[in-house]
């Protein structure tokens, strides 16, 4: 009994040192850099582009889903000769499925449904870029969309498959352009509470930050995974 309950000590010392940390880093820029740091590699291409690469996120409409989609429209108009591939398990002939809407999401923004292929077979990142390899002449040129904190993983995985000359396209979300601070005290209700109104780092980026650091430490442990795997 007693070393049990010098393990729920510790347990609970542990824990709530990890949870001070993550509030206390909350307030800095690490989180973001964090993130910057696992959506950047020094992977470049030779040549014009011949593939861009949608990796799938959630389903759609989800937010990876959707950013990776609007990405790689953007990405498709800059390379127009560029064929894209979507990657997303499920059945490619029902219109309603995700891949089909993935699809749908890149043709809506100009982009000629003729340019676009699936690749719905791989049910996780390893598994997509093992078909992926099946589907393209070798050394051609790719560039590799995804949300930003998956990039370093995937251009891993197309190295460890031999396909090396690719380029990763972050799927950044853009910053607010809009002001959004304000005056408390001008919308009424109960004045006893502080006001925080111009206060956008409580209001925003310290929340902000906190999913940043949720996000950047699971994809640490998919990396380390996927090193133990051999995937990497």
């Amino acid at each position: 009994m007693t070393r049990f309950k010098k393990f729920i000590c510790w347990f609970f010392i542990v824990n709530g040192v990890f949870f001070i940390l993550l509030v206390v880093l909350s307030f800095t820029s690490l989180p973001f850099w964090m993130i910057y740091d696992l959506s950047y590699t020094d992977s470049k291409i030779s040549g014009e582009p011949k593939y861009i690469v949608v990796m799938s996120g959630g389903s759609i409409p989800s937010e990876s889903g959707l950013m990776r989609t609007f990405k790689a429209s953007e990405v498709a108009k800059q390379f127009p000769s560029a064929n894209i591939i979507v990657t997303m398990p499920g059945d490619t002939t029902d219109p309603n499925s995700s891949s089909c809407l993935m699809k749908k999401e890149i043709v809506i923004r100009g982009i000629d449904e003729n340019r676009i292929f699936f690749e719905n077979i791989g049910t996780n990142t390893r598994y997509q870029i093992m078909e992926i390899k099946k589907m393209i002449p070798q050394n051609s040129p790719i560039i590799l969309v995804s949300s930003p904190e998956h990039i370093y993983r995937s251009i891993k995985c197309f190295h460890k498959v031999g396909i090396t000359n690719i380029v990763g396209a972050p799927a950044f979300h853009k910053e607010l352009e809009v002001d959004y601070s304000f005056n408390d005290d001008n919308l009424g209700g109960n004045t006893s509470v502080p006001n925080i109104g111009k206060n956008i780092q409580f209001r925003y980026q310290f929340w902000n930050h906190l999913k940043y650091q949720v996000t950047a430490y699971r994809e640490y442990l998919a990396i380390c995974f996927y090193k133990l795997r051999g995937w990497i």
